[in-house]
């Protein structure tokens, strides 16, 4: 098993000399492309028309549900402020308590709120306060960006400061609130719980809507463009979407859910796993490890923010083989993918090194005998070295050669893949 790489042990020997020695700028980031119609007029003819029709809806759904905004309010009327943005949503919309709670008062006043900001859609935004109040006539479904400014060269700059995650599978959300309202439904059987049943097939609709033709799923739907548009493995998107689904299309509890929108999740999670497989990156014909998210039309790995480069991820790769070896009776494909997305981890981990804090410089990848493994976040596509990008939009072979606020500011180097490690040895048997 291959313990160090070359890479890292440069990395060791320039935090010892003080950084400059070994670390240099190797790359600048390029901005991922949007998925548009003149891209899918590249397309052989018979493709065209089904991602044509895909694009056009999602044009037609922003449009819709910008104006339902306009609908809620009278003439001359000055819209509420917009939601705060808070942390993650497990916080405020736990989906992991005894089964009573959630036939609580508690409980149906968050799913009340949780309905309150449901688009037209059918789908919801990220970090927002799900236990606070119900959203306002006119109030916006997502928190603004208003203090981002409008930089051709940040590349999460938004098109819109004040429309943007306005319906999104990042941070977890729409599956997140997909799961409280099943569960505060399955404790109100009776009429009460009707409207949170029908706020969750409608969020079924919603991700049955924003599916690729592929199989994939953006970030955000509708469609926003940029790295958003990407078919998104970060956060584990695709993977909750299909796994979700996948359980509307046999678990007794979704029975609620329309027939053929359950025979549609099935196929549904099909195809999801079917792009999971083709996204897969190779190379010299040896399966390797997953990207952040690819582009949805070639599936080539495509960068994120300025500082997140096109690689192959550790982080993503780990939730993939978790959810591809959670999978009942997998395919030849499948135990392909997993033995080689397995044997990709094992190869990458970096033995004898930390990532911690060094006096007030903060965290710094320094030798440690018996500390590890660890594996870095990215790794190039094609030399399969780790690398690091800063908010300049540069690419490094050094963390500790990038800026001290990115450098802070990320998790660079990570342990989570010991657990699709641990979880492959049960899988094995």
């Amino acid at each position: 098993m291959k313990t160090r790489t070359l890479l890292a042990l440069c990395l060791a020997a320039s935090a010892l000399t003080g950084g400059a020695a070994h670390g240099k700028v190797i790359a600048i980031n390029t901005p991922a492309l949007s998925l548009t119609l003149d891209r899918i007029g590249t397309l052989p003819d018979d493709q065209q028309p089904v991602w044509r029709d895909y694009v056009l809806r999602s044009q037609l759904q922003m449009q819709v549900d910008r104006q339902s905004l306009v609908n809620e309010l009278e003439p001359g009327q000055e819209p509420p402020p917009p939601p705060q943005a808070v942390g993650p949503s497990a916080y405020n919309m736990p989906i992991d308590r005894p089964a009573e709670w959630y036939g609580t008062a508690e409980a149906r006043q968050v799913a009340d709120t949780i309905v309150s900001f449901q688009t037209p859609a059918g789908g919801w935004s990220k970090n927002q306060n799900r236990a606070g109040p119900p959203r306002l006539p006119g109030q916006r479904y997502a928190n603004d960006a208003e203090t981002m400014t409008q930089d051709p060269g940040n590349f999460d700059a938004p098109h819109d400061r004040f429309w943007t995650f306005v319906g999104s599978l990042d941070n977890e959300a729409t599956t997140t609130e997909m799961r409280f309202l099943q569960q505060v439904a399955a404790a109100l059987p009776g009429d009460e719980g009707d409207k949170y049943r029908e706020s969750f097939v409608r969020g079924v609709q919603y991700l049955l809507a924003a599916q690729y033709p592929n199989g994939g799923w953006p970030q955000n739907w509708p469609l926003e463009g940029g790295f958003h548009d990407g078919i998104t493995f970060n956060d584990n998107a695709v993977a909750r979407a299909a796994t979700l689904l996948g359980e509307v299309a046999t678990q007794p509890q979704y029975a609620f859910v329309p027939q053929y929108l359950r025979a549609r999740s099935a196929t549904a999670t099909a195809k999801g796993i079917e792009v999971i497989l083709a996204a897969q990156v190779r190379r010299d014909g040896a399966l390797l490890g997953w990207p952040q998210q690819v582009d949805p039309l070639t599936l080539e790995p495509i960068s994120a923010r300025n500082y997140e480069p096109r690689s192959i991820a550790s982080g993503e790769t780990t939730d993939i083989l978790e959810f591809l070896m959670s999978r009942p009776d997998p395919s030849p494909e499948m135990r392909a993918a997993i033995e080689g997305g397995v044997a990709w981890l094992r190869s990458a981990a970096v033995r004898d090194y930390a990532w911690e804090r060094v006096g007030n410089e903060g965290r710094k990848l320094f030798p440690r005998a018996g500390a590890g493994p660890l594996w870095s976040r990215n790794y190039d596509v094609n030399n399969g070295q780790p690398i690091f990008g800063d908010k300049d939009r540069t690419i490094h072979d050094d963390v500790n050669n990038i800026s001290e606020g990115r450098r802070n500011g990320y998790s660079w180097w990570v342990t989570q893949p010991q657990r699709a490690l641990d979880a492959y040895e049960n899988w094995g048997k």
